[in-house]
């Protein structure tokens, strides 16, 4: 697995973005657009920083959503 850079600070649940198995089907940044973006060539990214929103219950939602199980989220809910 290389994940994207996970979202910092001690609190709140730990994001990865599989990159070798993601294909940019957008439905994170659907559910969760203030958490992911997509990078330049249409794949799932993590906004800069810590994202306002991560521990939202929308990040799991996006988890869930992803058709290639791309998503991994691990830690407290926030």
């Amino acid at each position: 697995m290389h994940p994207d850079t996970p979202t910092r600070g001690h609190s709140g649940p730990r994001i990865e973005i599989d990159t070798e198995i993601c294909i940019g089907a957008g439905q994170c940044a659907l559910a969760a657009p203030g958490v992911f973006t997509q990078d330049d060539d249409g794949f799932s990214a993590l906004l800069p920083g810590r994202p306002e929103g991560a521990g939202s219950p929308m990040v799991r939602e996006a988890a869930r959503a992803c058709p290639v199980g791309a998503i991994r989220i691990s830690g407290p809910p926030g």
